[in-house]
């Protein structure tokens, strides 16, 4: 155990620790370099140009970029001036190419439902009215010229909500726009939005999702607004975008030189301290797990009777009922996760209140029942015909063959795969993110979005995730157990006929 400590520190550590820096004072002299961006965000279009020959590389949280750029998968990563500042504080080997690669303006997305004109018309009152006052002013220079992400603080109360409730999609991992502090959503993009709401008389519910999932959601209905989104012609097209709220340089970061003077294990102590001590973040992950058992659970229970039921229904030959189920079949195996759940979230449950979490729950309870009717298949056709006569010569009916005899045998047949499903069902819940459920692998994310480090927070959440793994195996473990022949009690053997009495 000590010597896999030790190599997981060595993987994750010294080549952030070793990682050369390379002279560039020029755009241009990262031509045929590979250069990170986040996905969505457009930056690239402003230097794509300057430097014809390079690769660019796209990543979903802005802090990947960072252990990127360490480890030498980039050379240089495009991040807005004032998010810079932030990462500059956590990590001070970074630095910046003094000009700038372009300036963009950011607005807000407004949702593709009844309440959009309205929504646009009062966003860009408030806006220019903003403006004008100097609130903007104020807000810029709180949250990004004086940000201190330790003491911030932001009022998410005092909402009248006359009007209503507006749902609201942020990054919810990106400081200082929008970011989870003491275990609320906070930051300048959600500071705006509250003050809006109680200019308004609305109250606002946020929404964690991934960037690039923000302007399809809006684009939806499924939610009203959507924060941070650069103008682009093509948006202006097809979004209905406000007014812009903020503008901002985008700069190049490279890696300089740290002149910290922390040692190895100083920084060790430090990530630890950010990870779980600060703000008890530690909470933020028993709940990310609790929310991760619970959807596994039941996905689980649903997946397995409604698989089973499915199952019964097309046991005996139905044509329309097997050419129904395989067709499903067909079409959920042959579906990415991810894909399906945002076709649920955003589509089949797009104008419903249904909560992503219980999307996820259908999701993975449909994954589920596939894979449940596809073992009862297998296990069932592996039990010989002798059996079915046998049973009914004893003078078992037709279910009771099936419950008594048939099922017992099958299931000896197709419990390992059941097990393996378990395993591979929590696993394929670390994906719930993109449709804003704040699952054991999203907390992560938010959490590495605070404290810029890696070690920890993949660490843990990867023994979390061996933990829930080991406990729900072992249940099916004991349950396989408890119907294997070879352990049970010799009363508990079926007799033939007189069991029936």
């Amino acid at each position: 155990m000590r010597k896999l400590s030790l190599f997981l520190v060595l993987v994750l550590f010294v080549p952030v620790l070793f990682a050369a820096s390379q002279e560039y004072t020029a755009i241009e002299d990262l031509d045929g370099k590979n250069i990170g961006v986040q996905t969505a965000v457009l930056y690239e279009e402003l230097i794509r140009d300057r430097v014809p020959n390079s690769t660019f590389q796209y990543y979903t949280m802005p802090n990947d970029m960072i252990l990127a750029l360490q480890s030498g998968k980039v050379s240089a990563y495009l991040i807005e001036q004032v998010s810079y500042g932030v990462q500059k504080a956590n990590h001070p080997e970074l630095t910046v190419l003094e000009e700038p690669a372009g300036y963009i303006d950011a607005t807000c997305i407004i949702g593709n439902n009844e309440k959009q004109d309205r929504l646009l018309s009062e966003l860009n009152a408030f806006i220019a009215e903003s403006r004008e006052n100097g609130m903007l002013d104020e807000l810029y220079d709180y949250w990004i010229t004086d940000f201190d992400p330790v003491n911030d603080t932001c009022d998410i109360t005092g909402f009248t909500g006359e009007n209503g409730t507006i749902t609201v999609a942020v990054e919810g991992g990106y400081e200082p726009f929008s970011f989870i502090s003491n275990g609320h959503i906070s930051g300048f993009d959600v500071d705006f939005i509250c003050r809006f709401a109680r200019a308004y008389g609305y109250t606002p519910e946020f929404f964690e999702v991934p960037f690039e999932a923000i302007a399809p959601g809006v684009e939806s209905g499924k939610y009203d607004i959507g924060m941070n989104i650069v103008v682009s012609a093509e948006r202006n097209e097809t979004g209905t975008l406000s007014d812009v709220y903020y503008s901002t340089p985008i700069m190049l970061v490279v890696l300089g030189e740290d002149d910290s003077g922390a040692t190895f294990f100083q920084q060790l102590a430090e990530s630890f301290n950010k990870t779980f001590i600060r703000e008890s973040r530690w909470v933020l992950f028993v709940q990310g797990a609790g929310v991760t058992i619970l959807i596994t659970l039941f996905s689980i229970i649903a997946g397995t009777i409604l698989g089973f039921l499915v199952y019964l229904l097309c046991r005996r030959g139905n044509k329309i009922a097997n050419g129904g189920t395989n067709f499903f079949l067909w079409l959920i195996h042959g579906m990415p996760t991810v894909l399906l759940l945002m076709i649920l979230y955003y589509i089949v449950f797009g104008s419903s209140s249904l909560s992503g979490m219980w999307v996820s729950v259908v999701g993975f309870s449909l994954m589920f029942a596939c894979s449940m009717i596809d073992m009862l298949r297998v296990g069932c056709n592996a039990i010989g015909k002798g059996q079915w006569e046998a049973s009914r010569a004893l003078g078992y009916s037709e279910n009771q063959s099936f419950f008594r005899i048939i099922l017992p045998q099958a299931a000896q047949h197709f419990l390992p795969i059941y097990r393996n499903d378990v395993v591979t069902l929590i696993k394929e819940t670390s994906v719930v993110g993109y449709i804003a459920v704040l699952d054991l692998t999203k907390i992560s994310d938010l959490v590495r979005s605070r404290t810029y480090e890696a070690f920890f927070p993949l660490i843990v959440t990867a023994i979390m995730y061996f933990v829930i793994s080991a406990l729900l195996t072992k249940v099916v473990t004991l349950v396989e157990n408890s119907i294997n022949p070879r352990r049970r009690k010799k009363d508990k053997i079926l007799k033939g006929i007189k069991e029936q009495e």
